[in-house]
């Protein structure tokens, strides 16, 4: 790689380094313990009357550093927190001291042991008796910078660009704490998901990711092949359909956390690939669906946050059970005089559109036209956690009828700040009206539309042995993490989005 200036600078460093017998890349550490233990250890040793502890050995990496004549004070950083290390030539040497003020830079890993004090200052502070290098940074991190502007101190951001964050999230996490907080919460999202369905008796299994045939959801996937096999696979829409196979085999409480691959645009919502929550629950329909969804978020804001209030995009949240239910017929007569019953066409519902002087693709099928008055008219209104229940049959061929109207299903989806957070059905499980249903969705789609779902024979053929009534659940991780943390694009929940090649790649 062609180095900058102070890139050849580091890396004669290292070259000097292992011309005085000094690794810049040990293979063994001896670190015994992290900063936050050591800090704990020595606040415990106080309550005892004992004003040091000894045999510590931390690392980290270097955050800061100055030297001053025979001493040296530095800062590190490990996954726990941060501590102070400072260098005496008494306890060190001369030349020791040298090494470190020769060869050690900001963003360096080092080792250090020593003994936890209290230094004049109040601080706690490891007083370092030896010290190597972990891991020598030949880049410099990129560093905060400081402006005065009308006398007041302005500090920047570390690395602010979202661009470059993104491209290059190793760095975000290393010089951008909060970064790191919001990966971290979104671990103890999952964690906390994980722990109440286990709690609720559900269990959790993994479904195949290559699909000789996709499904589960309106969506276009990506493509591979199977070279041996000579045989073309499909990345996994949805879990659906493999999980509600298992429900037939007697597993009556499944759930599965896992990577959905979806050949869809890029927004501030929507990746290719993301992380999505979906269970299957015998004996159960969507009304019970809605109240344990409630419950299980609830809970893992309690779990993660300590509160049921959070604020996303400037608007206070409340996820206290229960959120409101909204009927999706009744919601478009409100929110604009349309009532889709009334026109029970593809051609009638586009010309009241059209005189209402609404601007959608022509041709589209009914439901894709429905689909669009609930994305334009419906979803951006709610803020507050949301159910909009009861949907067409059109545009849900999972879905069962509710009793006496064969137009419309039991289907709800969850809504919360302005966005789609979940789906849910209570599934059908009759496999001849589900036959019929694809049949049915074939017809009235163009063969390159989203909603056109393949026949899957294989799944008609486990419905056939028998589908216990249950209801069926879906949610994006990645929008949920967003809605708790504050993050306004799905790319600031996600380690490595999905970016376009850029010309210097």
């Amino acid at each position: 790689m062609e180095l900058t200036e102070l890139e050849k600078i580091r890396f004669d460093k290292i070259a000097a380094m292992r011309a005085n017998g000094l690794e810049p890349f040990p293979t063994r550490t001896e670190v015994n313990q992290s900063i936050a233990e050591a800090i704990a250890s020595f606040e415990k040793a106080e309550t005892e009357g004992k004003t040091s502890v000894t045999g510590v050995i931390l690392g980290g990496r270097l955050r800061a550093s100055r030297i001053m004549g025979k001493l040296a004070f530095a800062h590190i950083e490990d996954r726990s927190g941060r501590i102070q290390l400072f260098f005496r030539i008494n306890e060190l040497g001369e030349a020791a001291l040298a090494q470190f003020k020769d060869y050690f830079d900001l963003g360096d890993y080092i080792q250090a042991s020593g003994d936890v004090v209290r230094t004049r200052t109040g601080e706690i502070s490891l007083q370092v008796l030896e010290f190597k290098m972990l891991a020598k940074a030949i880049t410099p991190l990129p560093a905060a910078k400081d402006e005065l502007v009308d006398g007041v101190l302005v500090r920047h951001a570390t690395l602010a660009d979202p661009e470059t964050r993104f491209r290059q999230r190793y760095a975000d996490l290393a010089v951008n704490e909060e970064v790191r907080k919001v990966f971290r919460t979104r671990a103890g999202i999952v964690k906390a998901i994980r722990k109440f369905f286990d709690a609720h008796d559900f269990i959790e299994v993994e479904t195949p990711i290559l699909q000789p045939i996709y499904g589960g959801a309106a969506a276009k996937p990506f493509v591979t092949h199977h070279n041996q096999l000579k045989q073309d696979l499909f990345l996994r829409i949805s879990f659906e359909l493999y999980l509600k196979r298992l429900t037939v085999g007697g597993l009556d409480r499944v759930y599965e956390i896992g990577r959905d691959f979806r050949n869809e645009g890029v927004s501030y919502k929507h990746n290719p690939e993301f992380t999505q929550l979906e269970f299957y629950w015998a004996y159960a329909d969507y009304l019970q669906v809605m109240e344990l969804t409630e419950q299980f978020v609830a809970h893992v804001c309690d779990q993660v946050l300590g509160t049921r209030k959070v604020t996303y995009d400037g608007n206070e949240i409340n996820f206290n059970p229960p959120w409101n239910r909204v009927d999706l017929r009744q919601g478009l007569i409100d929110a604009c005089g349309i009532d889709i019953n009334q026109y029970p066409t593809a051609e009638a519902l586009a010309e009241i559109m059209q005189q209402k002087g609404m601007k959608f693709k022509p041709g589209e099928a009914r439901g894709k036209l429905i689909d669009f008055l609930l994305g334009e008219y419906l979803e951006p209104t709610f803020i507050q956690p949301t159910f909009l229940y009861d949907y067409p049959r059109d545009i849900s061929p999972l879905a069962k009828n509710r009793p006496g109207d064969p137009a419309t299903v039991e289907r709800f989806e969850g809504f919360v700040g302005g966005m789609e957070l979940c789906n849910a059905f209570t599934e059908l499980n009759d496999p001849l009206e589900q036959e019929a249903r694809f049949l049915e969705m074939g017809r009235e789609y163009k063969a390159e539309d989203e909603e056109r779902h393949p026949m899957d024979e294989d799944y008609l053929r486990a419905m056939s042995y028998g589908m216990p009534p249950q209801g069926g659940f879906g949610m994006g991780i990645d929008r949920l993490c967003m809605l708790l943390t504050d993050r306004r694009t799905i790319r600031e929940v996600l380690l490595f989005p999905h970016l376009r090649e850029r010309d210097d790649d």
